[in-house]
């Protein structure tokens, strides 16, 4: 409450204060004043950016929603047309957004960015043409309000920082589908009010020791599919990798490797829907995240960020025009398409060979464990090629169906919707339709929490056509939209991110309604002496599985789950596919 007390006021004074020349060469970032080894607070980065929106009408200030923290999270946008409609400026120009904080930790892009946006303000870099810039100062508004100095064991710098976890104490970077937290909603209000042609999360991470500050994670290219992805992968990744090598930024994709030498080979991140740029992906919008390497110093980990954003604002104003149009080009494309990947693997037959600046590394027992441990040497840096498994094949598809059918009742599905501009209606009358029907087959659950939930996974479904009854107030969603590509990801049980797999219908997996052994056991005869293909599988299934043989309970069960008397709700999963013509 205070600090939305102090944001209120200075809000005013802005707002009160009579207009006056300021010297707006002395706008500095916490960063500079401090010589490269401080980051800013939460409250710090909020009145920076409005001391630029009071100066420069090219800069926007706005608050857009809530984040479980209490306070709002806000939208800085430049435009250098002084233009702040969405609805008007993303016909005709690209638009950049830049998310930063997800991690507070990994402060970086929060200093490089509040540099980004001065310097075009004040005219110290040439102003976009064709590009609107638009940042969410720090998403993780609780973390970055939890402020320490330890929690971040190897980072090399700041002096202070925000924690990795939010006010209620979840990743935000595994929130974009699920939606537990206030943050992901405004996220998806922010996202789809500005409809990104490219974003940008910025990131810091250290998996193994190597020469480069800058590691880029773009989002799979086969994933993203199509022209739109061999653009992302044979063009617009080697633009920005060529240019950074010309500023003497050297950058490498990110090493996905944990407490091993990375010249053995690693493989790209597959950034699910869970993820930033997983969940971008989903309306064709070009996701990078920003990986600089925590123990290189703070200060020359911002300059890196900077550099790099703004090659890719080079980039945008080069290519904004292709960009658009791919982008346009495949949603008709998805709109046309039979089938859609849910599972994906690397493809072992492909691989891209790096260039790889590294350090030797050393193995020796340690004095704590007596178990080998892994040591970098800085005084031995090398350049070998490292094998990078950067393609991936789909290994299970879905028929992509007409639309879906949600029974009511399912109210926390029906908000994600909305929230992300899915179009549906609502059955005025009950309604009978021809559908494809799902029964959970078999799944594996999480032991361990994740991020509030235990998520299943190796979800397996058995498909049945039939006509369905549906009752007035239930949903029907049509797939021939542009959030196409999220109802397929959250809908269809079997993809990694549905919200099957995330614990929205957990109660179909309980069985209400059971027998008493001493009851069932002569209507379980009657039932086998009256249907001679239930007999026979049973004696069959007795034959072949001893466990089956020598389980009385479980016979009994076997027949009761293929008798009338079997509630049809479970494992029923409740969404339902009309199927294409």
């Amino acid at each position: 409450m205070k600090l939305l007390v102090r944001l209120f006021l200075v809000l005013c004074l802005i707002s009160c204060e009579t207009k006056k020349e300021r010297k707006t060469e002395n706008i500095e970032t916490v960063f500079e004043r401090s010589n490269g080894e401080e980051t800013a607070t939460y409250l710090q980065v909020i009145d920076f950016y409005l001391q630029l929106a009071k100066e420069f009408p090219e800069i926007n200030i706005q608050i857009i929603g809530n984040t479980d923290s209490g306070n709002p999270l806000h939208m800085v946008t430049y435009n250098p047309d002084a233009d702040f409609n969405f609805q008007k400026i993303g016909r005709d120009k690209s638009i950049l957004f830049i998310n930063n904080g997800i991690h507070p930790g990994e402060s970086d892009g929060i200093d490089a960015t509040m540099l980004l946006f001065r310097d075009l303000a004040m005219k110290n870099m040439d102003s976009p043409k064709n590009t609107v810039v638009v940042t969410i100062p720090v998403y993780n508004v609780g973390g970055a309000l939890n402020r320490n100095s330890t929690s971040r064991v190897n980072q090399n710098g700041p002096k202070a920082y925000g924690f990795r976890g939010n006010a209620k104490n979840y990743d935000l970077n595994r929130d974009f589908i699920k939606s537990d937290t206030k943050n992901a909603h405004t996220f998806a209000k922010i996202f789809h009010l500005i409809k990104p042609d490219i974003f940008i999360d910025n990131h810091v991470s250290n998996g193994a020791d190597y020469q480069y500050t800058l590691t880029h994670l773009f989002t799979q290219h086969n994933k993203l599919g199509g022209d739109l992805g061999n653009y992302l992968h044979k063009e617009m990744m080697p633009a920005l990798e060529n240019s950074l090598t010309e500023a003497d930024w050297d950058i490498s994709p990110y090493v996905n490797v944990f407490n091993q030498v990375p010249e053995k080979g690693f493989s790209q991140f597959m950034d699910y829907p869970r993820y930033s740029t997983g969940y971008t992906t989903l309306w064709n919008t070009l996701g990078l995240m920003i990986e600089t390497h925590m123990l290189k110093p703070y200060k020359q980990r911002v300059e890196g960020v900077y550099a790099l954003m703004t090659k890719i604002l080079d980039l945008s104003e080069k290519d904004y025009k292709k960009i658009k149009n791919l982008r346009e080009n495949a949603f008709e494309v998805y709109l046309e398409r039979q089938n859609y990947p849910l599972q994906w693997a690397i493809d072992t037959t492909r691989s891209t060979v790096l260039e790889f600046k590294g350090y030797e590394a050393d193995e020796f027992n340690s004095e704590i464990t007596g178990f080998p441990r892994l040591k970098y040497d800085r005084n031995r840096p090398f350049v070998k090629e490292v094998n990078y498994q950067n393609y991936y094949i789909p290994v299970h598809e879905v028929e992509i169906p007409k639309a879906y059918v949600i029974r009511k009742g399912f109210d926390k599905i029906i908000d994600l919707l909305t929230v992300n501009q899915i179009s549906f209606k609502t059955l005025k009358e009950d309604t009978s339709f021809a559908v494809e029907s799902y029964k959970i087959d078999s799944f594996s659950t999480s032991k361990n929490s994740f991020e509030g939930h235990y998520p299943h996974y190796n979800t397996k479904v058995l498909r049945t056509n039939k006509k369905v009854d549906f009752t007035a107030g239930d949903i029907l969603v049509p797939t021939n939209q542009k959030g196409m590509r999220y109802l397929l990801e959250t809908l269809e049980p079997e993809a990694t991110d549905s919200f099957f797999n995330w614990n929205f219908f957990d109660a179909i997996l309980q069985q209400k309604e059971g027998f008493s052994p001493y009851v069932f056991e002569d209507l379980a005869l009657e039932i086998l002496q009256e249907d001679k293909e239930i007999k026979n599988q049973f004696d069959l299934k007795k034959e072949i599985d001893s466990t089956f043989a020598s389980d009385w309970y479980a016979q009994l069960d076997w027949i009761f789950k293929r008798s009338k008397y079997y509630e049809p709700e479970h494992m029923q999963y409740p969404i339902y596919r009309i199927l294409k013509d």
